[in-house]
């Protein structure tokens, strides 16, 4: 039997069928293998209406924002004018350049935030990073939201009726008699 993992923004399922294809749809079966769980991922744009520019204080702008796994990134600049690139603790503190060949240069540049952790930004034009354009940010883990399905109805105990439901007597059932 095929299986593809499915994930969405529902959840994650398995979609199983068999080896007859896609046309035999009575075979096919799509369990959930996790509960439903939402999430919305956020954009970004860095420096706000400032975008990626010298004289402005990226680390006061990133303090008060939660950048969790999935939100993206937004460098907006004139193209040639700056560029971005990702380096490590070392390369953010000290305004090393990795090879350009690494530099985004778009000047709308967009970043999704795969993974959890610290993450670092510098521009890499002349000594605009030793002038302060620089982005250090702490993304937090996907934090999946459950979806609140609608409470059923309750249901009677097993043996009593519903309270609104009368119960007709069983007539027949008075006159049996065992001999």
């Amino acid at each position: 039997m095929d299986q593809l993992l499915v994930v969405g923004v529902g959840g994650i399922g398995v979609l199983a069928g068999n080896e007859k294809g896609a046309g035999d749809i009575g075979s096919d079966l799509v369990t959930m293998s996790a509960p439903m769980m939402m999430s919305s991922a956020k954009e970004f744009i860095v420096g706000d209406d400032s975008g990626w520019s010298l004289g402005f204080d990226y680390q006061a702008w990133a303090v008060d924002k939660n950048f969790q796994v999935g939100d993206k990134l937004v460098f907006k600049y004139a193209a040639g004018a700056h560029s971005v690139f990702k380096v490590n603790g070392t390369g953010f503190q000290s305004c090393i350049k990795p090879p350009a060949n690494e530099a985004l240069t778009t000047g709308d540049d967009a970043i999704v935030l795969a993974t959890p952790g610290k993450k670092w930004y510098i521009c890499g034009v002349g000594n605009h990073c030793d002038m302060g354009q620089k982005l250090t940010i702490n993304v937090q883990p996907l934090e999946l939201k459950p979806i609140v399905a609608p409470s059923p109805s309750p249901s009677p105990l097993p043996g009593k009726p519903y309270p609104w439901k009368k119960v007709a007597k069983r007539p027949f059932l008075n006159n049996l008699h065992w001999w």
